[in-house]
């Protein structure tokens, strides 16, 4: 009987300490995207967004994601392209809609680095659902050349911090 207890009480302790792991994550507002006609919904990269997806890729590459994530849009899976690449990673699509679920998943994950590409309005909102309080304004759309880096310890968000690239 004590044998199961001590074994009850391994799993438990284990399974809490994946859950409330040390984790990083990076997240990007798209690089600047083509000028095209209003109706076009799905604009590419200009060439300077091009430029910036690859001085991103660069600066976050040192960050060892082991996750990328972007949503659907060409625009944000061509600015999580070139990190990918150097990192021999799939990019994974998520919902910007679903927001929450895509926190609780990053958190849950066994994963400890991620980089997540969005939108001058779902980036700012993420950073504060890891925060859990309202504290980043949506991006101007003339706002590009930084990105948000997420420290969680212990599985509380210990800081936020944005940095210019």
């Amino acid at each position: 009987m004590r044998t199961l207890a001590f074994i009850a009480l391994f799993i438990l302790y284990f399974a809490s300490v994946a859950v409330a792991q040390d984790k990083l994550i990076i997240l990007v507002r798209h690089a600047e995207k083509a000028a095209v006609a209003p109706e076009e919904p799905d604009p590419d990269l200009s060439p300077e967004g091009r430029e910036r997806a690859l001085r991103f890729m660069k600066v976050a590459k040192r960050y060892r994601p082991g996750e990328v994530y972007s949503t659907a849009y060409k625009r944000t899976r061509q600015t999580a392209e070139p990190i990918a690449a150097a990192r021999a990673k799939e990019i994974q699509i998520y919902d910007a809609a679903e927001q929450a679920e895509l926190v609780d998943r990053i958190l849950k994950s066994k994963t400890k680095r991620f980089i997540v590409v969005g939108h001058s309005n779902t980036v700012p909102f993420l950073a504060n659902l890891f925060a859990k309080k309202e504290i980043f304004r949506q991006l101007l759309d003339t706002e590009y050349g930084v990105f948000y880096v997420v420290r969680v310890s212990n599985g509380k968000v210990r800081k936020i911090e944005t940095i210019p690239y």
